[in-house]
C-alpha cells in the first residue's frame, strides 16, 4: 500500500470551496447559511483534517455544497461534489426501502416467520424470525461472518452463492430470543437479501435497482461503482490505502456506493413525497429497538436545533477508510450528507452533521 505524508493544515484550507448553492433561496438568507456552514465546515478542517464531501438542503432544495481535499491523494485528484463514497449501512436504508415495496406489493409481509420464504432455512430458528426482526436488528441471529473474516481475511475475495452464504454465515443458534435486545449482526441482512431473491426471482441488485434506485433517481448509486470511486484512506500520517472488497451477498448490509447528489434526493423522496405508501413509511420511521434507537434499517434521533429538538431519520456508514452520514429531519426542514475518505471517527462525523443541521437555520430571522 502506498504511505502519503498528512497534509498540512494550510494544504487543507486552500482546497475549501464553496459549491452549488440554491438560487431558488433569497439571497440574504443563502448568505447566511453559506457564512454560518462555511464557519462550520473550516472549524471541522483545522481541528479534524476533515476532507470529503458536504450537501444541506432546507426544504427539499439544495442550500450549500462544498467539497474538500482529494479523492485520490497520489493523483491529486479533488473531491467533486458527485465523487462516489462507499456509504457501507446507508445501504440497510435502501435495503429497508425495498422490501417495504415489496410489502406493498404483497410480495413479502414484514411479521411472517422467514421459513414462509426460505423453506430450506433451519426451522428451529427460522419459524421464530421475522423480516421485522432482521431489518430491525433485533433477530437474535449471531454475527457469524465477523469472526470468520479476522480468522480469513481472504474470505472477502471469495464469491458465494447466497445460499451458501446463509448456511456459512446467517443459520447460527439464536443468542437471544427475537426481538429481546439489539445487535448489528450483518447475518441478518445476508438473510434479507436471500429473502428478495427468493420472492423477486432475480438477484438483489436488479432488484434494488428496478424497485427503488431507478424509481427514485438514484443514478449513481450502485454496488458495482467505476473509477470515479473516492479512494479510501487510514486516519493519520503516514495515509494509507485501505482494502474496499466486498462481495454481493453483503450488498444489504453495507455494498453500496453512491454520492452526495444522490442521497439527498434520496432522503428527499422516501420521506418528503409520496414513494411510500403511508403505512410503509410509518413502519420506516417507527423506532422499534428503544435502546438503540432502531427502526427498520436505521436510526431515528433527536436532533438539537437552537431551542429546539427535533427528530430525523439518521443514517451512518463506517467502512474501509469510508465514514459517511445522511440525516434527514423528518418534518422536511433540514437534510445533510457528509462524506469523508479518511476513517474520521464516526462521533466527530456525526457531530459536525449536528452543527450543519443547525446551520440550516442561520438567517431564517434574517
Amino acid at each position: 500500500m502506498n504511505a502519503l505524508s498528512i497534509p498540512t493544515r494550510r494544504h487543507f484550507l486552500r482546497q475549501l470551496g464553496v459549491g452549488a448553492l440554491s438560487a431558488t433561496i433569497a439571497p440574504r438568507l443563502l448568505c447566511a447559511q453559506a457564512s454560518t456552514a462555511s464557519a462550520v465546515i473550516d472549524d471541522y478542517v483545522r481541528q479534524h483534517n476533515f476532507q470529503g464531501v458536504v450537501a444541506l438542503a432546507r426544504d427539499g432544495k439544495i442550500a450549500f455544497s462544498r467539497t474538500i481535499g482529494f479523492a485520490d491523494m497520489e493523483a491529486k485528484t479533488p473531491m467533486k461534489i458527485d465523487t462516489v463514497f462507499g456509504i457501507a449501512s446507508i445501504s440497510k436504508m435502501l435495503t429497508a426501502v425495498t422490501v417495504l415495496k415489496l410489502v406493498e406489493r404483497g410480495l413479502l409481509s414484514l411479521d411472517q416467520p422467514i421459513t414462509t420464504y426460505l423453506p430450506n432455512y433451519r426451522k428451529d430458528t427460522g419459524s421464530r424470525l421475522t423480516l421485522r426482526h432482521l431489518l430491525a436488528n433485533d433477530s437474535g441471529l449471531p454475527n457469524q461472518f465477523s469472526p470468520a473474516w479476522k480468522a480469513d481475511p481472504t474470505i472477502m475475495d471469495q464469491p458465494l452463492p447466497t445460499a451458501e452464504a446463509v448456511k456459512r454465515y446467517a443459520e447460527g443458534d439464536l443468542i437471544f430470543a427475537p426481538g429481546e435486545r439489539f445487535d448489528y449482526s450483518l447475518s441478518n441482512w445476508i438473510v434479507v437479501l436471500a429473502i428478495v431473491e427468493a420472492v423477486a426471482g432475480r438477484d438483489f441488485e436488479t432488484v434494488v435497482r428496478n424497485t427503488t434506485l431507478t424509481p427514485l433517481g438514484l443514478t449513481a448509486t450502485t454496488s458495482r461503482p467505476d473509477n470515479k470511486v473516492a479512494v479510501p484512506y487510514t486516519d493519520a500520517a503516514p495515509y494509507m490505502r485501505k482494502p474496499a472488497q466486498r462481495q454481493l451477498y453483503v450488498a444489504a448490509a453495507g455494498g453500496y456506493y453512491s454520492n452526495a447528489p444522490d442521497l439527498m434526493r434520496a432522503a428527499q423522496r422516501i420521506f418528503g413525497t409520496p414513494f411510500l405508501a403511508p403505512s410503509s413509511l410509518q413502519a420506516l420511521t417507527t423506532i422499534l429497538v428503544p435502546s438503540a434507537g432502531y427502526a427498520l434499517g436505521g436510526r431515528i434521533r433527536e436532533v438539537a436545533i437552537g431551542s429546539q429538538k427535533v427528530k430525523a431519520a439518521w443514517d451512518t456508514g463506517n467502512t474501509s477508510g469510508y465514514r459517511s452520514v445522511l440525516g434527514h429531519r423528518l418534518d422536511g426542514k433540514g437534510t445533510v450528507v457528509v462524506l469523508n475518505n479518511t476513517s474520521m471517527s464516526q462521533k466527530t462525523l456525526d457531530e459536525f452533521s449536528d452543527a450543519l443541521l443547525t446551520a440550516l437555520d442561520a438567517g431564517r430571522a434574517a
